[in-house]
């Protein structure tokens, strides 16, 4: 009895402590979080030059990524090719009901509610945000945080306060492209490539795409857009370990803004669409 006992009991006293340092660890990130939001008036004010430097990089990129268009571009090829598989599964799958004729209330249903929003939030984590976190966390194990703090530059508003206002700012721009790259790539290929009259796909695509869904979208991809830079900018901040320990934060800030945004397109979704869709397809 006493050796079940002993043996126990280390393995109860170390699940205890992992549990308490799971939420130590999210105790720490939400006083972060909190801490860059508050600094974000002294970055636009005191270091507007850096923030406006911020949002040139992750719009178009520098180097080798400027030559391709930077973010734009690389959400623009995503987009558009989710686009294109929603507009071939929709299609099939209403041919197969005899109703291809709402191929156009597909679009404008899928494209603007989770297409459009949610592949400009992976394509910013996948691309603005682990650029983020690697560039952080180069500067971290540099010492070269350490050093702006020495002399008396504050490390949170000056890298992550301007890079999280330049990530949502580069935000507006992406998600206006995503938009416009699912919502053309759908139609080229239902008109262009099943051959249906672009009359009807446009007549059922303009009755059901509401100017409320647009809004609430641009919304959506904003707040995603703001979790996925704070989410990377604290990896990249509390980086440790030399060059390995940086592409494990940058793998582990990856993971960790998917999550977040699949979560908050879930909750969006419920909190603003409801379970019936706020739609009538009998109208």
């Amino acid at each position: 009895m006493s050796a079940t006992t002993s043996t126990l009991r280390p393995k109860l006293s170390r699940a205890a402590n992992d549990f308490a340092d799971g939420w130590n660890r999210i105790g720490e990130q939400t006083a972060f979080y909190f801490k860059t939001i508050g600094l974000i008036p002294e970055a636009v004010v005191k270091y507007r030059v850096e923030t406006l430097r911020q949002i040139a990089q992750m719009s178009l990129g520098v180097g080798a990524l400027a030559l391709m268009g930077g973010a734009v571009v690389i959400v623009a090829f995503l987009t558009f090719n989710a686009g294109a598989l929603v507009g071939e599964q929709g299609f099939r799958s209403l041919s197969d009901i005899g109703v291809q004729a709402l191929a156009g209330f597909l679009s404008a249903y899928i494209n603007t509610r989770l297409a459009a929003p949610l592949i400009a939030a992976v394509g910013l984590a996948a691309t603005i945000g682990a650029g983020a976190t690697a560039q952080l966390g180069a500067m971290r194990i540099n010492e070269e945080i350490d050093a702006l703090e020495v002399i008396g530059v504050r490390a949170v508003a000056y890298l992550v306060s301007s890079r999280v206002v330049a990530g949502v700012a580069v935000v507006i721009p992406l998600y206006c492209v995503a938009a416009i790259a699912t919502f053309l790539s759908t139609r080229s290929l239902i008109v262009f490539g099943y051959g249906q009259a672009a009359g009807i796909y446009d007549h059922y695509f303009n009755t059901f795409l509401q100017p409320s869904d647009l809004l609430w979208s641009f919304m959506q991809a904003t707040l995603m857009g703001t979790a996925v830079m704070l989410v990377h900018t604290y990896y990249g901040f509390h980086a440790s370990g030399g060059p390995a320990g940086v592409g494990e934060a940058t793998g582990r800030a990856v993971r960790a803004s998917l999550v977040v945004t699949v979560s908050i397109t879930l909750a969006s979704a419920l909190a603003i669409y409801g379970a019936s869709g706020n739609f009538h397809l009998s109208e």
